[in-house]
Parts: structure tokens; C-alpha cells; sequence
């Protein structure tokens, strides 16, 4: 047990009073800086902190906004979603693909389920598939694409988004 040089009673873990000649500004100001440092620490960071600062636009399906970063790159693509602790809400992933592609997905380090939408290079939402956090299973489209959206799990069933539906914004690869 911790014991006091000057025989009182410990103050918290760790702690005991400060002399009462101490200077209780120079004491309060340490105690804000070791908060704020706790603070941080704790605060999950934004999702633009969470990773790469890519491009961003918004596309339309229907009713329905999304604000999607562009990972139209082979890193960006390859990182995705990845180690990502949370999306904002209408928040999104969209590769962009050079070519027409039947590249398959899978959730490993991803800790967010989501759904991705595989979208020909009309924007016609090939199909759907719910992907599952940090698994390796392969998520494939019906046919070949040029885009994938990958949004929060439960976001195109909110919207009534269907395979069919037309994208609209989407970038020129």
C-alpha cells in the first residue's frame, strides 16, 4: 500500500495533496493538460482521420444521397474500408475501376458490416451482397462492373435500393 511521506490518508491511486504552499494555478493547469490528453485517448477520431484523404462526391439512387470517398487508385483501393471504426451516416466507399472487372471483395481488418453494390459502367446496380466484419469470404458481382459502393449494412434496404436502379454522379474512371 502507498504511504504518505507527510502521514496522510493517500488522495486517489496515486495522488496525495500538494503542500499548501504549492501553486494552485501551476497544479490546475497540469490537471487540464493530462485531461485533455486522457480525453483524446479515448475520442474515436473522424472517419477523415481514420484514413486516407481521398476525393469525394455525391451520388444519387432514387430518393437517396450518399457522400462517398473515390478510391479510384490500386492503394486506395486495396485499403478501403479497412481498420475504419465507424462511417457518418449516408457515408460511403466508391471504387472506380479503368476497366470493366469481376473483382471480388472481402471484409478482412474491416470491422464495419456492409453491403457493396456492384455497378456496370452505365450505373445499373448489377447486385447486392451483405458482407460480414473481418471475414475473408469472397463477395463477387453477377457480371463484370466498373464500380462498387460499399455502404453501412442496411443502407440501400432503407432507401428500397434494388438491383436495376440507375447511379447517378458517378465518376469517369
Amino acid at each position: 500500500m502507498f504511504k504518505s511521506p507527510n502521514k496522510k490518508r493517500p488522495f486517489g491511486l496515486f495522488f496525495r495533496l500538494p503542500p499548501p504552499q504549492a501553486n494552485l494555478a501551476a497544479t490546475l493547469r497540469r490537471s487540464l493538460a493530462a485531461l485533455i490528453v486522457l480525453l483524446a485517448s479515448v475520442i474515436p477520431a473522424s472517419p477523415l482521420a481514420q484514413g486516407a484523404l481521398l476525393p469525394t462526391t455525391t451520388l444519387t439512387m432514387g430518393d437517396a444521397r450518399a457522400q462517398v470517398e473515390i478510391a479510384a487508385t490500386q492503394a486506395a483501393r486495396n485499403r478501403g474500408l479497412m481498420f475504419r471504426e465507424h462511417l457518418p451516416p449516408d457515408h460511403g466507399m466508391l471504387f472506380v475501376f479503368e476497366q470493366d472487372t469481376t473483382q471480388c471483395f472481402w471484409m478482412k481488418n474491416t470491422p464495419l458490416p456492409l453491403t457493396i453494390a456492384f455497378i456496370d459502367a452505365a450505373g445499373v446496380i448489377i447486385n447486392l451482397r451483405n458482407m460480414q466484419p473481418h471475414t475473408e469470404a469472397n463477395h463477387c458481382p453477377d457480371r463484370p462492373m466498373r464500380y462498387a459502393l460499399e455502404m453501412q449494412q442496411g443502407w440501400f434496404l432503407g432507401y428500397g435500393i434494388e438491383s436495376g436502379q440507375v447511379v447517378k454522379g458517378l465518376p469517369q474512371p
